[in-house]
């Protein structure tokens, strides 16, 4: 029988090899990134820092602003996306930290030369946009996102044909794309049903009449719901008017607009009866009062309950009306609460409910089966119904502010 050392020795030897192999390796250090993390990084950057570079007005309550990337920040590129995505900024006012998603009006093209546009509607009794209208100027920096969302043109999801429904500002993915179709980077044909209250109230008007003629693979459709006028069509945009303007081919559905107009639209393509997957809808953003949802329990209705917030360590309670989501009450309390689609969709608000009870209408609830089991909550569209606590998760939050 072979003794212990007989039998540890082509171990011992094998110990030699590897240091010999070791001895005679390079001394040049390890790279740091690779090519595919740095690639990663550019095109899905946590945030990026913008700087407003030119601003253009759309009548008094539309402008158009336009950034390039802020590189005393960090942010030498803007990160590339498809068109009818968006971009959540992230803003200080006053003693609140909130996000706001805006669509990218701009096209792919000219994120490629680091441009990106906002198009954006003044909401007089809003509490971000009268902000914008004041303070943003040439040389204004902004924090905000990667691009995200998913209404954009998927081939292997979509139809060729695309019909596009939208409402007021709800025009400005549906620009991108088309802006995307006429300089040859989509390849789709799209028509677009766009509703607006008068003729002089269509943003971006000018803009698409222009892309319809550089391409016949894209048409408008302007329908004024307060004035009956030659060349509009008037009313609302029902399945009769979509029947009239519908490909012999099959055709997607994608809508962005209001509430009201979701609401409206839903019901009316419904009684088309089209194949699940059909149709697709932009983040509205924030969902409103709750008070009109069927299964609203009306025992809640105009009460103030407790919320406690705990974020890592720290806990704080605060205030929350019940006709005000959990992240809105966390923004006027000043919490840095994390957000990004305020719709239910994404994901990153999502919160554990400790305790108590909160209502998420059923028309925006966006999380999966198991979060619903598990007592997790998107805290952009659950409101209180009790005195309640939940636990917040920290992403980059440190660095929400606006710089002037």
């Amino acid at each position: 029988m072979d003794t212990f050392e007989n039998q540890i020795k082509p171990f011992n030897k094998l110990l030699e090899e590897r240091k010999e192999k070791i001895d005679s390796g390079s001394t040049k250090p390890l790279v740091k990134t690779f090519p595919v993390n740095e690639l990663a990084e550019r095109l899905h950057p946590e945030k990026q820092f913008l700087k407003v570079f030119k601003i253009v007005e759309h009548g008094p309550d539309a402008r158009s602003f336009y950034f390039k990337p802020d590189t005393d920040n960090g942010t030498n590129h803007l990160a590339y996306f498809r068109s009818g995505q968006y971009i959540s900024l992230r803003l200080k006012i006053d003693d609140s930290y909130v996000t706001r998603p805006y669509a990218i009006c701009s096209s792919p093209a000219d994120a490629m030369n680091d441009i990106y546009m906002l198009t954006i509607k003044l909401v007089q009794t809003g509490f971000v946009t009268p902000y914008i209208w004041d303070n943003w100027k040439v040389g204004t920096k902004i924090e905000a996102s990667a691009p995200a969302g998913t209404l954009y043109y998927q081939p292997l999801r979509d139809k060729k044909h695309i019909i596009g429904i939208a409402g007021g500002s709800g025009i400005t993915p549906f620009y991108s794309m088309a802006k995307s179709i006429s300089e040859g980077v989509e390849d789709v044909d799209l028509t677009i049903l766009y509703g607006s209250r008068t003729h002089d109230n269509i943003l971006l008007g000018e803009e698409l009449n222009k892309l319809t003629k550089e391409t016949d693979k894209v048409k408008v459709v302007n329908v004024l719901s307060d004035e009956n006028i030659s060349g509009y069509e008037h009313g609302f945009i029902s399945a009769a008017l979509i029947s009239k303007y519908q490909p012999a081919q099959d055709y997607s559905i994608f809508i962005c607009g209001p509430n009201v107009m979701y609401k409206f639209a839903n019901k009316e393509i419904a009684t088309l009866h089209l194949p699940a997957g059909r149709v697709r809808h932009e983040l509205n953003g924030d969902f409103g009062t709750p008070y009109n949802e069927l299964d609203y329990p009306t025992s809640a209705k105009n009460k103030i309950f407790n919320l406690t917030v705990r974020v890592r360590d720290d806990e704080r309670v605060i205030k929350a009306k019940s006709n005000e989501s959990l992240l809105v009450a966390m923004e006027r309390a000043g919490i840095k609460a994390p957000s990004m689609c305020r719709s239910g969709e994404c994901g990153f608000c999502r919160s554990q409910l400790i305790n108590g009870k909160a209502f998420t209408p059923t028309s925006i609830d966006g999380r999966r089966i198991a979060d619903k089991k598990f007592g997790y909550v998107h805290t952009c569209d659950a409101y209180p119904l009790s005195d309640l606590t939940i636990d917040v998760p920290v992403h980059d939050l440190e660095s929400v502010t606006t710089r002037e």
